[in-house]
């Protein structure tokens, strides 16, 4: 296989938009990271409680397959949505549950749980940190099973101290991975959080089951803001038949950002995660209108995509089959944008993160994001994607 040398096994700066001078004072690192099937070793089923309020966290849960008899339930064979299933009681059982359990041709073990639980950690505590000597305010995290595995990784020593919350939902993806978002509380208070269901449908008709649109508004360092979690339906069965799946996330994803823009036009946006396109797919900029310099920018297009200029420099965040990608992506609002260092938060810069400890250095995958999986043998590696992040600053 041919070795895929485009990736850079370095930091790489993205686009700087304020000189400051000497030494910045008052910055925030906002982040994430695909943590590569993050899963505890039990096997799992979702079970769904309508009789709760649906921002109640045990309106829909994940459950170990043997607490299934003690719980009420009902056969249910209709569209699983949190809107269907108001007033009914239900399980709904995950595909991947069983591949990562010790019984699995992986042997998913303690051992190698907490193995992963640490590598993620690591990874989550540097990002931005040689510019905040610190880690992030805010991370984004894409493929976590269950909202145990998100406390059992900021238990973690890399994380632990920094005292983080959690934010997440089940979705009703067929696999059963989410999304996710961590905070430090001291730094960021959440006003509200809700999940916006992505409903795609394949040729036949039939709904397939993705993951949901993790919306979170709040205050950073006491300035609004609002962060929009992404991990948009793949590329399987190719990338122009799975198009409008995309498409269809891009359109649910600006109607998200707008509907919180129109309300306040002060709050500043942040959409990040695995968008599963690149820049200039038709997704993000005919779709979510993602704008590629600051000069495009203006009321009818607010958006910028930070990682355009690192992906007209050749630079991915992963490869598939050879190919490079930057589906790994942060797109923020205008008013985020400035030329100067003000008392508000701006942009100073946005970066992939590839330090070498997270790059393959040798075999057909020399230079690859250093992937925990190869089949089913754990390489003791950390994500199939290199990290992203976002350095903001301001007067201090």
């Amino acid at each position: 296989m041919r070795k895929f040398l485009s990736f850079i096994a370095v930091i790489c700066t993205v686009m700087t938009f304020a000189q400051q001078q000497g030494k910045l004072r008052k910055v925030a690192a906002v982040g994430f990271l695909n943590v590569e099937n993050l899963w505890d070793t039990i096997r799992s089923a979702d079970y769904i409680d309508g009789t709760k309020d649906i921002k109640n966290p045990a309106f829909h849960r994940s459950i170990p397959l043997d607490s299934i008899k003690f719980l009420e339930a009902e056969k249910y064979d209709g569209n699983w949505s949190d809107s269907s299933l108001k007033g009914k009681k239900a399980v709904r059982y995950q595909s991947g549950s069983e591949e990562f359990t010790p019984s699995s041709g992986k042997n998913y073990n303690t051992k190698i749980y907490k193995a992963k639980l640490a590598n993620e950690a690591k990874v989550i505590s540097e990002l931005g940190s040689q510019y905040t000597k610190t880690a992030p305010a805010v991370v984004g995290l894409i493929e976590v099973e269950n909202r145990q595995v998100i406390q059992d990784l900021i238990k973690q020593p890399a994380l632990a101290k920094f005292d983080y919350g959690i934010i997440h939902y089940n979705s009703y993806d067929y696999r059963g991975i989410d999304v996710a978002l961590i905070y430090q509380k001291r730094r960021f208070t959440v006003t509200n959080s809700l999940k916006k269901e992505l409903k795609v449908y394949g040729d036949d008709g039939r709904r397939e089951y993705t993951r949901d649109i993790l919306v979170v508004t709040g205050f950073l360092d006491n300035e609004k803001v609002a962060f929009f979690m992404n991990h948009w339906p793949s590329r399987r069965g190719g990338e122009a038949i799975s198009l409008p799946k995309r498409n269809a996330a891009a359109a649910l994803l600006k109607q998200q950002m707008d509907s919180i823009r129109t309300a306040d036009p002060t709050t500043k946006l942040f959409a990040m995660g695995d968008f599963n396109d690149d820049p200039v797919s038709s997704s993000l900029k005919n779709h979510l209108k993602a704008q590629a310099s600051p000069k495009d920018l203006s009321d009818a297009n607010p958006y910028l995509n930070l990682m355009y200029p690192l992906y007209k420099k050749g630079i991915a965040s992963l490869a598939y089959q050879d190919a490079p990608n930057l589906f790994d992506q942060i797109i923020v609002s205008k008013n985020l944008i400035s030329d100067q260092v003000t008392k508000d938060y701006s942009v100073f810069k946005a970066e992939i993160y590839a330090p070498a400890y997270l790059v393959n250095k040798e075999g057909n995958y020399k230079g690859y994001p250093f992937r925990s999986w190869n089949g089913d043998q754990f390489t003791g590696g950390y994500s199939d994607h290199f990290p992203a992040f976002v350095i903001l600053q301001k007067e201090p």
